[in-house]
């Protein structure tokens, strides 16, 4: 194992609702020879609130311009559906996985397999197709 070697990076999309898996995501991450961007990890929840949200959302934006790759983890929540459209706007690869809290419990899906949180579609102000739309053309 070269030490030095270039890896690529990967920005770890997740709802906060998952946050207690940052660990086995980054994991996950890890052991496919990538390096995780995890939002939770970096600013944890939303440093206890002690950072106005919009200045960490913008953060994260940064995250996913730096990285390489998207890598999206569980149910898309709003937010998520944010960070894969800007990634689509910036024609980074996006790849959707199941969520486990243990690594080999983590497999790579096909967009159309992922679910949405039910706030979503209220949220964003889109239909469901619409919603999926985006997300499978993210995943070209």
């Amino acid at each position: 194992m070269k030490l030095t070697q270039s890896l690529p990076t990967v920005y770890t999309a997740q709802s906060k609702h998952n946050f207690f898996c940052r660990d086995v995501i980054c994991e996950y991450v890890l052991l496919h020879q990538a390096v995780p961007l995890n939002p939770f990890r970096m600013f944890d929840y939303f440093l206890g609130d002690r950072v106005d949200r919009n200045v960490v959302r913008r953060a994260n934006n940064n995250c996913v311009r730096i990285a390489d790759e998207i890598w999206v983890f569980g149910e898309i929540s709003d937010g998520v559906f944010h960070e894969i459209r800007y990634a689509l706007d910036l024609r980074k690869p996006v790849r959707y996985f199941t969520l486990s809290t243990h690594v080999d419990g983590i497999t790579e899906v096909p967009p159309h397999e992922t679910s949405l949180e039910d706030e979503v579609e209220r949220s964003v102000g889109l239909s469901e197709e619409r919603l999926r739309r985006v997300i499978v053309s993210a995943a070209r």
